[in-house]
């Protein structure tokens, strides 16, 4: 079986935490020796947090399998992939909608097994509560503001691709504080025109999206 190793480290003092990227390309290669596997790439992302919402390396590794050079995405440790449960499983339905599997070493889940894609699917579902939580909680909140006679100001019209992408990074586990910060490197405009985001504003544009809800992306991790 082909398969693309994916590699990331955060900071270059993960080197010596047996997080480094030797270490992680000796895992995937013992493993892969031992299971008879062709890694055909092993992309790697340097300084590069689990949260960002862009990876090169890992959206290089998907384009690979979707393009069928490859059948699995490899890591050596999960958290390589996404530093959530609701981000790692948005991963794996990606996986499953497009016909290829995830292998984190470290915890055993493999799609290529079917005990691996039982785990794959008890993580779906338990993203989908979680999804479901956030936006219960979020209503409570806006509920508990109103009842306290906090004025509830509309926040100001918002594209909706805009708001679902919002959406979908508060699913992932960002605070209202790395989502504005996300944005703001990259040179996403407020619906105000402003360049700077501030964790208030996306407080409450994902408050509107609890009670006038829009469709996630998708985007993870």
């Amino acid at each position: 079986m082909n398969v693309v190793a994916y590699l990331r480290v955060s900071t270059a003092g993960q080197a010596d935490s047996g997080l480094g990227l030797d270490a992680q390309r000796r895992i995937i290669a013992t493993e892969a020796a031992r299971r008879g596997w062709t890694v055909v790439a092993f992309e790697t992302d340097e300084g590069v947090s689990a949260t960002a919402t862009r990876r090169p390396a890992l959206e290089r590794a998907l384009a690979s399998l979707r393009a069928g050079d490859a059948e699995a995405l490899v890591v050596a440790k999960l958290d390589r992939l996404a530093r959530s449960t609701l981000g790692f499983a948005e991963l794996l339905a990606t996986a499953q909608r497009e016909g290829f599997a995830v292998v984190a070493l470290d915890l055993g889940v493999d799609m290529t097994t079917p005990s691996g894609r039982l785990v794959a699917n008890v993580m779906a579902c338990v993203a989908e509560w979680e999804r479901d939580a956030i936006r219960a909680r979020t209503k409570e909140a806006l509920a508990a503001a109103k009842a306290r006679g906090t004025r509830m100001g509309r926040p100001r019209q918002i594209d909706p691709a805009l708001l679902a992408r919002i959406v979908a990074m508060k699913a992932t586990g960002l605070s209202h504080r790395s989502i504005a910060a996300a944005l703001t490197a990259e040179g996403v405009p407020t619906p105000t025109g402003r360049d700077r985001w501030n964790p208030g504003s996306i407080g409450g544009y994902l408050a509107s999206a609890a009670l006038d809800p829009v469709p996630t992306t998708g985007e993870a991790a």
